[in-house]
């Protein structure tokens, strides 16, 4: 072949490489509004439209009665992906946008909750019913608890209350649930809603309503049973005073009169001595009329938004906010080859113990709540940096119109003052010989879910070098109760009469691997000893580790229970396509958690959590296992609509397949003195990472132009290569790089 032709084929080659990554990235682009949240127009269709249905007969979601049908949430029903798919590797039209919409019928003989995918957006003019795997009813009383409930919670408790003013005043210095100014009592309500299937009776504790008023627990607790749609008939079916029960609140006062129940009386309270405030207090060594170190982009962002698609450094994705669940990254790519279909948060969870009745019915499962729709404003320069992208987000829960939250996400670069690689070579007599690195920046994309007492910070961080990390922060208001003596055991005194509850978090994570097209299989790998006789030195013995594999080809086992050995890597790989060096493609999943299960397997409420039974299980992909959990887990999480122990039942082959990682993460809190009057961030992040296991021929961060290359120059000065501007710009430094690299004796 003639050096012209040669030529000629290079050429070739790199216009259709060219064209290949120009055509993905456009396919991508043209494929993310598939994900997008739904509009405010949208959501306003789908409202309208349902109205218009006579035989619905809906009415407010706000108006008084629970006695009526009315729309509960509203957010995007997903494309089944082999329709995605054709969007996105072909380029060809999207599927007609669809809204998931959940409906309460409460205005009828057997009220039940029904969910329709409502199409095509932004002009609906179709329905149909939506069912669970195995066609499972949802239970009326697994509804999440709404605004309007809660009016009727407050009614009932004002009755209680009234009737035990005095004892209240007395136990609290002053503090009252009616005809209070500046000393009055709130609440907080205990889920799940009772011990079985169709039971809706909460625990609900005092306590003073200051800022902070999580940590303000009174001590008094009541059980009331709301199941019964006219608030009318509910009842008081247990009242709890000073470590005492009680059948009803007459005979709590009839024994607090006759002096049968020792009285408690709270410490005096003072406003100017507020703990769980976030004034700040005691003494600093920190000079406060300068403010600390600040991110900045000296000639402006890398990276690029379009409405919910996002570009940086050889990273494309889609996300978007679930109302439901949370956040969610689609059609994750590097370099146009995509590595991820979906990424995306399933369920959060809180599992407490305690010795008051609210402490040991309390296990929190956040999407119960709509944790996905408390995404409220961040704070530039706290929640992000000043310089982030912040975009609003929309939710349709328990409202009869969208609701903007304001600033709710974050997308922006930061460094993270850690090389991503460095070496300084040597030449051991006082120099060097060079000195290379390459400074390491993320980009990071961010939103926060406030459930009531605690806030999680969501992230996903993408790297350079082809790593993800997606990770969630705990902070906020512990979940406190009354302090008494045996509460010790489940806890940890953290101010007068304020118990600390030990709990256990765990995050539950989707993560639909496509490793250079969606044919995968999934091994592990691990470590074994050999033994062999040293063959330089036949009296003496080797001992070394050697690789193990592992190839998982069923979903049981593939299946890693809680308490057993875990496996240190975790492999997902592509049989079908190799690197240069004939490595199958592949990535790993590395975990950064202490998670552990919360109840033992098939006890109660476990059996709504069965994801939290493994830190990791592989299945096949299937559209009718879009999620792990439900939003009516909380409230009947003994028989569930979704369990996701069935989506490994069938023991299905793995082999080639289309395979999804189903990620458990999280921690363990005992609660500390320092979690007053916050838990803060540091040592409360776990997450997981996505790395690259010869997926690349080599680092592809070595595209990166931020590498400096320091060698000394002839005339014994260094030199300094880069490719970037020699000055980054007058907001960090002025001076040019400058290093020195020798070392001596002084």
């Amino acid at each position: 072949m003639t050096t012209a032709m040669r030529l000629l084929n290079l050429l070739l080659l790199v216009s259709v490489t060219g064209c290949t990554a120009s055509r993905s990235r456009e396919w991508a682009h043209h494929g993310a509004p598939m994900f997008a949240d739904l509009t405010p127009r949208e959501m306003k269709a789908v409202r309208a439209y349902l109205h218009g249905i006579s035989d619905m007969k809906l009415t407010d979601a706000r108006s008084k009665t629970l006695m009526k049908n009315s729309i509960l949430l509203m957010e995007l029903h997903l494309p089944k992906k082999h329709e995605a798919l054709r969007a996105l590797d072909r380029g060809q039209a999207r599927p007609p946008r669809q809204a998931r919409v959940i409906i309460q019928f409460g205005n009828q003989t057997t009220p039940n909750i029904t969910e329709y995918i409502v199409s095509p957006l932004p002009s609906p003019n179709s329905h149909e019913v939506r069912t669970f795997k195995g066609d499972r009813p949802v239970r009326f009383e697994s509804r999440p608890i709404t605004f309007v409930e809660y009016d009727h919670i407050e009614e009932i408790l004002r009755k209680i209350t009234t009737k035990v003013h005095k004892l209240l005043l007395e136990t609290t210095g002053g503090f009252s649930f009616t005809n209070c100014s500046d000393r009055c009592l709130t609440f907080s309500d205990i889920a799940p809603r009772g011990l079985a299937p169709g039971e809706r009776r909460t625990w609900i504790m005092l306590q003073k309503f200051v800022e902070g008023y999580f940590i303000h627990p009174v001590g008094f607790e009541v059980l009331i049973n709301h199941q019964d749609l006219n608030p009318e008939r509910w009842t008081v079916e247990k009242v709890w005073y000073n470590s005492m029960y009680f059948d009803s609140v007459e005979e709590l006062l009839e024994k607090y009169e006759s002096g049968e129940v020792e009285k408690v009386k709270l410490p005096e309270h003072d406003d100017s001595d507020l703990f769980s405030t976030y004034v700040p207090r005691g003494h600093t060594n920190t000079p406060t009329d300068i403010h600390g170190p600040k991110l900045v982009e000296p000639q402006g962002p890398r990276y690029h938004v379009d409405r919910n698609f996002v570009e940086y450094a050889g990273w494309s994705f889609a996300y978007r906010v679930r109302s439901s669940a949370g956040l969610q990254v689609f059609d994750l790519r590097f370099n146009g080859e995509r590595i991820a279909y979906e990424i995306s948060l399933q369920e959060a969870i809180a599992f407490y113990a305690g010795d008051t009745p609210a402490a040991m019915q309390t296990k929190y499962i956040d999407a119960g709540w709509a944790m996905g729709s408390s995404t409220f404003e961040l704070a530039p320069g706290i929640d992000c940096p000043e310089i982030a992208t912040f975009v609003d987000l929309y939710h349709f829960f328990d409202t009869d119109k969208p609701i903007r939250h304001r600033n709710a996400l974050c997308i922006f670069e930061m460094t993270t003052a850690m090389p991503l690689r460095r070496h300084f070579n040597s030449n051991f007599n006082g120099g060097y010989n060079f000195f290379g690195g390459l400074e390491n920046t993320v980009l990071v994309l961010r939103t926060t879910s406030t459930v009531y007492n605690y806030d999680y910070i969501w992230d996903f961080l993408f790297y350079q070098n082809g790593v993800v990390e997606v990770k969630v922060s705990a902070t906020g208001y512990i979940h406190a109760t009354f302090f008494t003596p045996n509460g010790l055991h489940y806890g940890t005194k953290v101010y007068n009469y304020v118990l600390g509850n030990l709990h256990t978090h765990l995050v539950h994570y989707k993560v639909d691997l496509d490793i250079s097209g969606r044919e995968n299989s999934f091994e592990t790998l691990d470590l074994k000893y050999v033994n062999f006789t040293n063959p330089w030195s036949p009296s003496n013995f080797i001992v070394q580790s050697k690789l193990h594999r592992t190839e998982h080809k069923t979903e049981r086992s593939a299946a890693f229970r809680f308490g057993k050995k875990f496996p240190r890597y975790l492999h997902f790989y592509n049989p079908n396509e190799k690197n240069k060096w004939g490595n199958q493609k592949g990535y790993r999943i590395q975990f950064n958690s202490h998670a552990h299960s919360v109840l033992p397997r098939g006890w109660r409420e476990e059996n709504g959590i069965s994801w939290s039974r493994y830190p990791l299980a592989v299945t096949r992909h299937k559209d009718s296992e879009v999620s792990s959990s439900s939003i009516y887990t909380q409230n009947d999480p003994w028989e569930p609509v979704v369990s996701f122990e069935d989506y490994i039942r069938n023991n299905e082959d793995l082999v080639n397949q289309d395979l999804v990682a189903w990620v458990t993460v999280g921690f363990l809190h005992v609660p500390h003195s320092e979690d007053i009057p916050n838990t803060a961030t540091p040592g409360n992040a776990v997450g997981f990472f996505l790395r690259p296991f010869n997926f690349f021929d080599e680092d592809p961060s070595l595209a990166s132009r931020s590498t400096v290359i320091v060698r000394p120059g002839m005339d014994g000065k260094p030199k300094v290569q880069r490719w970037t501007p020699e000055v980054v710009g007058h907001c960090v430094t002025d001076k040019p790089f400058f290093y020195n690299g020798t070392y001596a004796g002084v």
